[in-house]
């Protein structure tokens, strides 16, 4: 049967090798500004919202017993290092990330030396986990899932990874549900966002990117269909700042 799926790097239309091409792409060209970028693209924001994320892990981490951690799509590593900073026994923690460069960054933060003994590093992308079935407690992606190839690929693939009884949460931006707030987040992403990644990282593309892919993105219903027909339970949504970022998460039994 042939393949009819279609891939889109933001608004374009290209194979699946070509998003994943250029989604390195971008992330080669921002990783050395891409924490900076995120505090004053988000005005700060990102940092409350990853904060949550971060707090919503440690409430289902057991003292007494290993807790298996992964960070897809980790970036620069922080919030792996935040929830090690929590400093609760018996965490290990893998970051993955399919763009080396960024795995760089998150071995130079002056968190790594700190927290070194309990991080693994691996470079692959959320549809090809090189993990054995049932081994994860927790994974979580934050503004990730949206640069994948294909998305509902990579939640089969999260179920499978995750243990009986584990918790996936998935950070991301999602679709404004206060009129007035929209209105603004809408000009402010299409007027603004690319305009800020041209003057400070040289780069107005990737962010022309950035802004297209969210608009593409499911909306939250949606994606919480997306989770129960990948096997998840229990799967909901917390709108974070009328809805400009989500938390969704899922259970797999």
């Amino acid at each position: 049967m042939a393949n009819n799926k279609k891939y889109f790097f933001g608004d374009t239309e290209v194979s699946r090798e070509d998003k994943i091409k250029k989604v390195n792409e971008v992330f080669d060209s921002v990783a050395k500004r891409y924490d900076i970028m995120n505090d004053i693209l988000s005005l700060g924001a990102h940092r409350l919202w990853k904060e949550i994320l971060v707090n919503s892990i440690s409430n289902i981490i057991s003292s007494r017993r290993e807790f298996h951690y992964l960070d897809l799509a980790c970036g620069t590593g922080d919030i792996g290092y935040k929830l090690l900073d929590k400093k609760l026994k018996n965490i290990n923690v893998l970051m993955m990330d399919i763009n080396e460069t960024m795995l760089e960054q998150a071995i130079k933060r002056k968190e790594y030396c700190q927290h070194k003994k309990s991080i693994g590093f691996i470079v692959s992308d959320a549809e090809n986990i090189p993990l054995a079935n049932n081994s994860i407690d927790c994974i979580t992606i934050a503004f990730g899932i949206r640069n994948v190839a294909s998305i509902e690929n990579a939640l089969v693939e999260i179920n499978r990874v995750l243990k009986c009884g584990g918790k996936f949460l998935c950070l991301e931006f999602s679709n404004v549900e206060v009129p007035l707030l929209k209105k603004f987040y809408g000009f402010y992403s299409k007027n603004i966002i690319p305009e800020i990644g041209s003057y400070i990282v040289k780069d107005r593309s990737s962010y022309q990117y950035l802004v297209e892919s969210i608009e593409r993105f499911p909306k939250q219903d949606e994606l919480t269909d997306l989770f129960t027909k990948s096997g998840f339970i229990n799967s909901k949504y917390t709108n974070l700042s009328g809805g400009i970022a989500c938390i969704h998460s899922g259970w797999k039994m």
